[in-house]
């Protein structure tokens, strides 16, 4: 019975400290709420008074379609059957070179073989031509058959030999220095004149890449950023075996050798993103490492460096001088002893 009466004042006990623990969290649970609320209203007050300029940091720049990269054959067939727009000088200069030039050449030497062919099966075969020609020579065409081939050698070689020689220009002393490592399966950026900034370049999954409104199997989570319009001193390595970079719409390709640092110049005339990938065989993965070079006015391209914990060239020695001056000046000031 004692049990009973025990266990009856326990169960009445808990039953009102439950109700007492519910009613105290019901005043609160509007307290609570309201603080939330101010402080959510607080916290979107501070972010609308924060000034845009202390925003203006680094944002990665959004692609433009069709613009440094392939284009879908369907949305125009005619330039899918061509090269990509170009964005530097000895590509404008190929380009123009493949379009004005080559191709009106072989479109007439093929229009004019095709010609010949069909007049030979029509003007000599065995029905309208029963007695066969026994004709061995004719010096006029064999002279018109090897000038003319010549001559269209020659017009081609000339221009062929300026975009070559301009492809090997050397870059001036104040181009930019950026150099770009293959490795298996990436690409890795180091910017010696930036504080030996290091950038790790994966690419994306297709959905990611989707998502932020690029090319699949060409994006990268951290591309190769560089000054447009500015020449760029571009050294090519690898660290484990051959890769090859490759940009199509930037005319540029040099191949990444382990142990052989090779150079080129580049200037992209315009702020864009450029795509491109390895083009060498390097290994099961070789399809899987894109190259995204995003091209940014000059003054944007210093935030990215200082973003990445780098300088800009000059920076040091601007910053060194107030330290110099004033260990200057306490020498000075020492007495004499």
């Amino acid at each position: 019975m004692m049990g009973q009466m025990l266990t009856r004042a326990k169960l009445g006990t808990t039953a009102l400290l439950l109700a007492l623990a519910i009613a105290f969290a019901g005043m609160l649970a509007p307290q609570s709420a309201l603080a939330q609320e101010a402080a959510e209203d607080a916290a979107a007050e501070a972010v609308a008074a924060v000034p845009a300029e202390a925003e203006g940091g680094y944002v990665p720049m959004a692609p433009t379609e069709g613009k440094g990269m392939p284009t879908a054959f369907e949305d125009d067939a005619i330039m899918s059957m061509s090269f990509q727009d170009q964005y530097t000088e000895d590509g404008a200069f190929a380009l123009a070179m493949h379009d004005y030039l080559l191709l009106p050449i072989i479109t007439v030497i093929s229009l004019f073989v095709l010609g010949l062919l069909l007049y030979v099966v029509i003007r000599y075969n065995r029905r309208a031509n029963p007695v066969p020609s026994k004709t061995t020579h004719n010096t006029m065409i064999e002279v018109v058959w090897t000038v003319v081939p010549v001559l269209i050698l020659v017009v081609i070689a000339v221009p062929s030999i300026a975009l070559l020689a301009a492809q090997y220009e050397t870059p001036p002393e104040d181009a930019v220095t950026i150099k770009a490592t293959g490795y298996q399966w990436y690409w890795g950026y180091t910017y010696p004149d930036h504080g030996e900034v290091e950038v790790i370049s994966n690419m994306l999954s297709d959905a990611d890449a989707l998502a932020n409104g690029e090319p699949a199997q060409l994006a990268v989570d951290n591309r190769m950023v560089v000054p447009a319009g500015v020449p760029l001193r571009i050294q090519v390595t690898a660290a484990d075996v051959i890769h090859a970079f490759a940009v199509p719409s930037l005319w540029f390709k040099m191949d990444a050798v382990p142990g052989r640092l090779n150079e080129k110049l580049l200037t992209i005339e315009e702020p864009g993103v450029y795509y491109g990938q390895c083009s060498e065989l390097c290994g099961t993965r070789h399809a899987y490492m894109p190259i995204a070079v995003e091209a940014l006015p000059p003054e944007e391209f210093a935030v990215w460096v200082r973003e990445q914990g780098g300088t800009m060239p000059g920076e040091e020695e601007v910053e060194a001088t107030p330290a110099e001056d004033a260990a200057e000046a306490e020498t000075a000031e020492e007495p004499a002893t």
